[in-house]
């Protein structure tokens, strides 16, 4: 999965989570599931700045 489509599955993942009638055990399988996205996304932009540091 790539940088935009983790993004916008993050977004997706706060609007359920957002939702007051979802189950506890939903909540956690999706909080658990945005930690590693978010994980991933933190990893691609430092690599990212790493490559912009460089070309400067």
């Amino acid at each position: 999965m790539d940088f935009e489509e983790s993004l916008k599955k993050l977004e997706e993942i706060v609007k359920d989570l957002e939702n007051k009638d979802i189950k506890l055990e939903e909540a956690i399988k999706k909080y658990n599931e945005a930690l590693e996205l978010s994980k991933s996304c933190y990893e691609t932009l430092k690599k990212a700045e790493l490559v912009i540091k460089v070309d400067e």
